[in-house]
């Protein structure tokens, strides 16, 4: 079965989070990183992966992140705490190579 993600990209000062759900992690990161598509993420400046959860269906995921974006800042802010306290950006050292 194949593996879904909900995310959460920052921006450079930690000030904005977007969440977002996808089936391929890695070139959807690649796509925020520069900008494929305009919308949120590249208006304000989130090229920052600093949180991630794996499950084992689009559904599961899609559930999670309707959960996750009801939620309060305080409440991502913990999740991010978490796996990255330090917010750092925890796609460096990925290897990407997609035209889009």
């Amino acid at each position: 079965m194949k593996t879904a993600h909900v995310y959460f990209m920052a921006n450079k000062n930690n000030t904005t989070i977007y969440v977002g759900v996808s089936s391929y992690l890695v070139k959807r990161v690649y796509q925020h990183k520069n900008k494929i598509y305009k919308g949120f993420t590249s208006r304000y400046n989130c090229d920052k992966l600093v949180y991630f959860e794996a499950y084992d269906s689009i559904v599961e995921a899609i559930a999670r992140e309707k959960q996750i974006k009801k939620g309060n800042r305080k409440n991502k802010e913990k999740l991010i705490a978490t796996m990255n306290p330090e917010w750092n950006d925890l796609s460096d050292g990925w290897l990407f190579n997609f035209d889009s």
